[in-house]
């Protein structure tokens, strides 16, 4: 552009051509001495024109040759391998329970020492009382995905160290690894290990310790297949038949399959299962089967702003293992030779009330009511029910430690009962 001295000057030669020049010069002489300072100025900013025009050129071709800046890579969460995203987390986890019994004791090793498992509970010995400090129940998982035509194929494994036979407390406490879950996806296929279908895992109680009001819950992790169709799943299972007075049977021919429906929306969830086995032992030269079912709603369903409660109720003939950590039996051989399936009823409800800013505070009621023919033993177990109260507060983040009371009771067919009454400390940190 035209710079401020030359116009300056520009102004300062008009001014004296028009006014010196007037009165000494003629007019054609005024008139060409103006014409050759326009020239003059045309000129100037014809100049500085092209070189404004070269500098948007330069500048142009700049960005156009030069490299692309690079990309930012968007932030994911896990990591990396080939064309797979892994993922790693888990729990690291310190339970100390103190437990009283009133009929009887728990071996050392047992599993029912690290949680509540009704049908363990001893009826008719002496009362005992223990303290046992377990991380046994931290647990690990390791999970992949990856790109798989217009969807993805994920894979997950995760793994405790709850009841391992490898272990004792003698020096260093050192457990072997089980396997909880391992179970791949693709689209709407499932298959591996997994939750039941038949059960809604949203419904199982917030607590201090690995389980709680397991009495009545519908509880197992199983191999299966699973397709899911929007709302509706449909699955064929692993099939097992615990049995009274036949043992624990692994005859089956058939797989058990459970169909289930699930609402979803603000309220929270609840699923509407059925299932239907077959029951069948092949024993000393006794092959008998009849068929099993069982019916189930569980869910969990948020109440005001913060509070929730979990529930389930689940009934049927030969459900056995699928409620109440098979304190009941699927099954038993009647005297005259034929398997009948046993009648159950059950359920659980828990209610979670947050207050603070990190602290909540759980109660609930879980119990299982079996209708057992009257030849069976009557060591038998009739019924286990229990009841608990948990405070647990986030210390950090993913840090929460817990305290917890539990009462539960286990009766037999004769009418004779034991109690467990357990108090537990916890601190859970999830990564």
């Amino acid at each position: 552009m035209i710079s401020l001295k030359k116009l300056l000057l520009f102004s300062v030669a008009a001014m004296a051509l028009t006014s010196t020049a007037a009165a000494q010069a003629p007019l054609e002489e005024r008139i060409a001495a103006l014409e050759a300072i326009v020239a003059e100025l045309k000129m100037e900013l014809a100049s500085e024109r092209a070189k404004g025009d070269a500098d948007i050129v330069r500048i142009e071709t700049h960005l156009a040759t030069a490299p692309a800046p690079p990309e930012v890579a968007p932030k994911t969460d896990g990591f990396r391998v080939g064309d797979a995203t892994v993922k790693i987390g888990g729990i690291i986890d310190l339970d100390v329970h103190v437990t009283h019994l009133d009929g009887g004791a728990l071996a050392s090793n047992s599993i029912a020492r690290d949680f509540h498992i009704p049908g363990a509970t001893p009826i008719g010995g002496e009362g005992t009382a223990f303290t046992d400090f377990t991380a046994e129940s931290t647990r690990f998982f390791i999970s992949a995905s990856q790109p798989a035509g217009e969807g993805s194929v994920t894979g997950y494994l995760e793994m405790d160290f709850l009841g391992s036979a490898q272990g004792n407390e003698l020096v260093t406490n050192s457990y072997a690894p089980r396997m909880r879950r391992a179970f791949l996806t693709y689209g709407n296929w499932l298959a591996g290990q997994e939750w039941s279908t038949f059960q809604n895992a949203s419904a199982i109680p917030e607590s201090a310790s690995f389980l709680i009001l397991s009495d009545g819950m519908i509880f197992v992790r199983q191999p299966q297949i699973r397709y899911t169709l929007g709302n509706w799943q449909f699955a064929i299972e692993n099939a097992n038949t615990p049995t009274i007075t036949s043992g624990n049977q692994d005859a089956n021919t058939l797989p058990d399959a459970v169909v289930r429906y699930n609402w979803k929306g603000k309220y929270g969830n609840v699923s509407l299962a059925g299932l239907a086995r077959q029951l069948r032992i092949d024993q000393a030269g006794i092959t008998e089967e009849t068929a099993g079912y069982g019916v189930s709603v569980s869910g969990l369903l948020k109440v005001g702003a913060r509070d929730d409660i979990r529930f389930n109720v689940v009934g049927g003939e030969g459900v056995g293992r699928y409620v109440g950590l098979a304190a009941g039996r699927g099954a038993v051989l009647s005297p005259a030779g034929e398997l009948e399936a046993v009648p159950a009823f059950g359920g659980l409800i828990a209610w979670r009330h947050p207050f603070g800013e990190t602290a909540r505070f759980n109660i609930g009621y879980s119990g299982l009511f079996l209708d057992n023919p009257s030849y069976v033993p009557s060591t038998t177990t009739n019924s286990v029910q229990s009841a608990y109260a948990a405070l647990l507060w986030d210390a950090a983040p993913k840090l929460t430690v817990g305290l917890e009371a539990m009462h539960g009771v286990r009766e037999e067919e004769s009418g004779a009962d034991g109690a467990i009454s357990r108090f537990t400390f916890s601190t859970k940190y999830a990564f």
